[in-house]
């Protein structure tokens, strides 16, 4: 059975989904402002908060880091100094992991180099993430992998061929993975989704957890995506849809995301086991709406009933109009009024 435990959550196909808030960097390296996002999900009753780490040096070449980035989102003027102006340091990622605790959320973060995941390492977090953009990045698979700890990869922009390898590196190394069906445009269209290959996934690697990451700008298709098997789904998150920043505009504000997890918790339970059956809250409007045979007219003891003499009427409280034939042609040992009931005691 496919199986991952995070943080003392398991995650398994008979279970709710693991809902994470991609904060990302969309606290705008505020510190109090991750705070905030942090609190606001765990109202909204999400399971994990999740950031993002970069060694931007290390990351990037000496001209992208120096590339002028003079934008309406921009927090500095060289691309280097954006990215360093949203960057935490360890400092703040003791503070938030406390503070994450304390809410009862699971926090960690997406680790884009090796420096980066090693800085996550030190820390203890519980659950490491790849993104889209390190899915042939095998090196920084497998030194993730080394770790020990769950891994989430995502599959954006990727082909099977990509994934499997990055399942191969990954696997013999460390088998708690779970493997994300994603799209890597921000939004994206619906018809660019794809959902259908979370059930490829769930066939080609059934030892593994598969989820969503879903960058479209609702939550209808990650309620699609657990009917179809996905037991995680990653929402980027905001407080403010209008704030400074690329990921905002995507995002989920606290009233879409307290609406994504009810509707997951939902679902679960209104798929039910797959056994037909009465429930009790039916009985009462289906005796209402459903149907018994009564005499169509008032009928003497003697009689041999014909079609004639039955009536189709509501409520069900009576023999159901399936037995009609079993009716018809019997006679009647009793008198009946117009809309009584028949029953099988007075027919012979």
């Amino acid at each position: 059975m496919r199986k991952l435990i995070v943080n003392g959550f398991e995650i398994s196909d008979s279970g709710d989904c693991f809902v994470i808030a991609e904060i990302g960097n969309n606290h705008q390296g505020d510190l109090h402002k991750a705070m905030e996002m942090f609190k606001a999900a765990k109202e909204c009753s999400v399971d994990a908060v999740k950031l993002q780490k970069r060694d931007n040096k290390s990351l990037l070449t000496k001209a992208a880091y120096d590339k002028p980035y003079d934008n309406e989102n921009s927090f500095g003027a060289t691309y280097g100094e954006h990215r360093e102006a949203l960057e935490f340091g360890r400092a703040e990622y003791v503070e938030l992991n406390k503070y994450a605790q304390g809410l009862g959320l699971t926090m960690f973060a997406t680790a884009f180099d090796i420096n980066s995941a090693d800085f996550l390492a030190e820390l203890d977090m519980p659950l490491y993430k790849v993104a889209s953009g390190d899915l042939k990045n095998t090196p920084l698979l497998k030194h993730i992998a080394k770790i020990g700890k769950p891994m989430i990869i995502s599959t954006g922009g990727g082909t099977m061929e990509d994934v499997q390898r990055a399942y191969d590196a990954i696997m013999p190394i460390n088998s708690q993975l779970c493997i994300l069906q994603c799209t890597a445009s921000y939004p994206a269209e619906p018809e660019d989704l794809n959902l259908r290959v979370i059930t490829t996934y769930r066939e080609r690697f059934p030892d593994v957890v598969v989820g969503l990451s879903d960058h479209e700008n609702g939550i209808a298709m990650a309620v699609a995506a657990y009917v179809l098997g996905s037991r995680v789904v990653e929402q980027h998150f905001t407080l403010n849809h209008t704030w400074k920043g690329t990921d905002h505009a995507f995002s989920l504000e606290p009233i879409g995301m307290r609406k994504l997890v009810r509707d997951l918790r939902r679902v679960r339970i209104a798929l039910g086991d797959g056994e037909k059956k009465i429930y009790p809250t039916e009985v009462n409007p289906i005796t209402k709406m459903g149907k018994k045979l009564v005499a169509s007219h008032n009928l003497k003891a003697g009689q041999t009933l014909t079609i004639l003499d039955v009536a189709v009427k509501s409520p069900s409280d009576g023999i159901p109009p399936y037995e009609l034939d079993n009716v018809i042609g019997k006679v009647l040992t009793k008198d009946l009024n117009e809309d009584d009931n028949f029953s099988f005691e007075i027919l012979k």
